[in-house]
């Protein structure tokens, strides 16, 4: 279970993807989720890189710049670029959201809990070189006292299930002849 608007995004996304395929980025309407807007972020997809195409002003104050052209990859700790790199490349060949729990690392303070959803879409060519984001604190933002970001950490990484996946279902097991869930 994710943030309630991580999952509004998720369900959003999944709603203009149809039938197991991606949305193409031409189907996304900003306006469809406006107050989640300065949280949101495009990101492109080219050469071993995910460069910042849009970002909304929480993404960008956060990091305390303009991210466009960036490299979404130099967010993320040194440690911890491959596995964020793998997760991408993964929602992109089976054509669904990852979301990273992650750590807001500033300097000076401790850590801030957050969600970053990261789900494929497809851009004009019909491949899927498009990635529609999602920065979404789990914890009080004031912990950081407005100091930005310098790095991201991973706490966790979820690959989602495709919508039509069947629910795992409860097993019964024996113990002392007795059969429990």
């Amino acid at each position: 279970m994710f943030h309630p608007s991580t999952e509004r995004l998720i369900d959003y996304w999944r709603n203009r993807a149809g039938d197991g395929r991606m949305p193409a980025r031409a189907s996304i309407d900003p306006g469809d989720f406006l107050d989640l807007l300065p949280q949101v972020f495009i990101l492109g997809r080219g050469n071993g890189r995910y460069p910042f195409r849009l970002a909304g002003g929480f993404v960008t104050d956060l990091h305390a710049r303009d991210l466009r052209g960036e490299d979404q990859l130099s967010m993320w700790a040194l440690s911890h670029r491959l596995e964020v790199k793998s997760a991408l490349e993964v929602a992109r060949r089976r054509g669904e959201p990852v979301v990273v729990t992650a750590d807001i690392r500033a300097h000076g303070v401790a850590s801030v809990g957050m969600e970053v959803l990261l789900a494929p879409m497809t851009g004009s060519s019909g491949e899927a070189d498009r990635f529609l984001g999602l920065y979404q604190p789990i914890a009080m933002m004031q912990r950081l006292m407005g100091r930005p970001a310098y790095e991201l950490g991973v706490r966790r990484i979820q690959a989602l299930a495709p919508t039509n996946a069947e629910a795992p279902r409860l097993r019964l097991a024996s113990l002392d002849g007795r059969l429990i869930a």
